[in-house]
């Protein structure tokens, strides 16, 4: 094998490793709803899962062209930073996946390549397009999750005051197939495409690619891996994320499901990295929310948001520490 393969190949697989603790920790989220619900049974819901991520992760590049290009100069950096990304990410989305709880794979994938970046190249290394987009994702992800969740179940209730449960229930429950389905399309959309960004990236810095494009092969070996990534160990998130979080019942499924759908989508369209743990998560906060104020099990969601503000300054230093042992050693 050629010099340039040995050190290229290994950070392939890194990031597919990535991408595979992805499928963990973010892809449960386009099906917890509809799990729990029990609308569909979870190897149904997992294979419309993967089919429509593939959709979607194909549907466009934008967002795997801004984590590619738009977060760190990919001409100073090198395979070690993407390597040490890479590290980060797996071992806090492990760690937090143990435990049951929902990472955000848009932060921790540009906090593991801030940190390593800086390690490389020192604050330069930082392109002020990118971060501008990942802060804009912040906002799409919390504000217009909960309050569409919210505005949606508002409306539905207002609609159907007058119509018995059961009607509801059957109604919403063929419904919220279709919202499952673009919930699983908005993820493969948006998510689906960082570690596709991230791929491509190292196959330019590893000199198979003369410039930044995305090819075929490599959106649907990456969504690929993330739905067996999905399929082994997705069932813990689901539960958090379906069970523990609030009730639901199909009609507040179809609600959390199409306000965050609908945010992710916009996003992906403007070539913006969101998280759409984030997204989904507040989405069902604002549904819980409109029945009562202590539908929702809070603590639980403290448990989430405190994963989510740890993410960034963890992936970020291990990414760091990673980088700088790689140039002492070598």
């Amino acid at each position: 094998m050629p010099e340039g393969l040995l050190s290229l190949v290994p950070v392939l697989l890194l990031v597919l490793a990535a991408e595979f603790v992805n499928g963990w920790t973010d892809a449960p989220n386009a099906i917890a709803t509809v799990v729990s619900t029990r609308v569909l049974s979870p190897h149904y819901a997992l294979i419309m899962a993967t089919f429509f991520n593939i959709l979607g992760a194909l549907s466009g590049t934008a967002v795997a062209f801004t984590i590619g290009k738009g977060i760190v100069k990919s001409e100073i950096i090198n395979l070690p930073t993407v390597a040490a990304a890479m590290v980060g990410i797996v071992f806090w989305s492990t760690l937090a996946w143990y435990y049951g709880l929902p990472t955000s794979e848009s932060h921790a994938l540009v906090a593991g390549l801030a940190g390593a970046g800086l390690a490389t190249a020192g604050p330069s290394v930082l392109l002020w397009d990118g971060w501008r987009k990942v802060l804009i994702g912040l906002i799409f992800s919390t504000f217009l999750g909960f309050l569409g969740g919210l505005g949606i179940m508002t409306s539905i209730y207002r609609l159907f005051y007058r119509s018995s449960p059961g009607v509801i229930r059957r109604l919403f429950g063929k419904l919220q197939i279709l919202s499952a389905a673009f919930m699983a399309f908005s993820h493969g959309s948006n998510d689906g495409q960082k570690f596709i960004g991230v791929f491509t990236l190292t196959l330019v810095l590893g000199g198979v690619l003369p410039e930044f494009r995305v090819p075929l092969w490599v959106i649907l070996l990456c969504a690929g891996t993330m739905g067996i990534g999905t399929a082994v160990g997705g069932w813990r998130i689901i539960k958090t994320m379906g069970l523990r979080l609030t009730k639901l019942e199909p009609v507040h499924g179809f609600a959390a499901e199409t306000s965050a759908a609908f945010a992710i989508e916009l996003a992906s369209r403007l070539g913006i990295p969101l998280s759409t743990t984030h997204t989904i998560t507040t989405a069902i906060m604002g549904v819980g929310a409109t029945r009562r104020f202590s539908a929702v099990r809070w603590g639980v969601g403290g448990e989430i948001v405190t994963t989510w503000i740890l993410t960034f300054p963890v992936c970020a230093l291990i990414a760091w520490l990673v980088t700088q042992a790689v140039k002492a050693v070598f």
